[in-house]
């Protein structure tokens, strides 16, 4: 059983910085997979933010690109989210995703995820 413990989310001014990590567990490291942060704020759908396989191939939401970096540490089976220059519609509950998939089977935020972290708020303030 996969499980997904997402933590470093805060309150930070806008232009600020915070990364997000998640750290997974019981998944089988030499299968392929796709993780992903995805965010919810209040009354609104879920958004998909960043997407990386396990061949380390990204993918982003426009609303992120050139702000937002995902990546990960195979050595800590650990995901992260670098997130630069903030903005106070960034604020939203983030949630790490997780789910075995070939590598010939693009990993975006399209597809649809198996095991979810527990959400880690952040807020930006004006």
């Amino acid at each position: 059983q996969v499980q997904l413990v997402a933590s470093g989310g805060g309150s930070v001014q806008a232009g600020g910085s915070l990364r997000l990590s998640c750290a997974a567990s019981g998944y089988y490291t030499y299968s392929g997979y796709c993780m992903g942060w995805f965010r919810q704020a209040p009354g609104k759908q879920r958004e998909g933010v960043a997407t990386i396989d396990s061949d380390g191939r990204t993918s982003y939401a426009d609303s992120v690109k050139g702000r937002f970096t995902i990546s990960k540490d195979n050595a800590k089976n650990t995901l992260y989210l670098q997130m630069n220059s903030l903005k106070p519609e960034d604020s939203a509950m983030y949630y790490c995703a997780f789910k075995y998939s070939s590598l010939r089977i693009p990993c975006t935020v399209a597809v649809t995820f198996d095991y979810w972290g527990q959400g880690t708020q952040v807020t930006v303030s004006s």
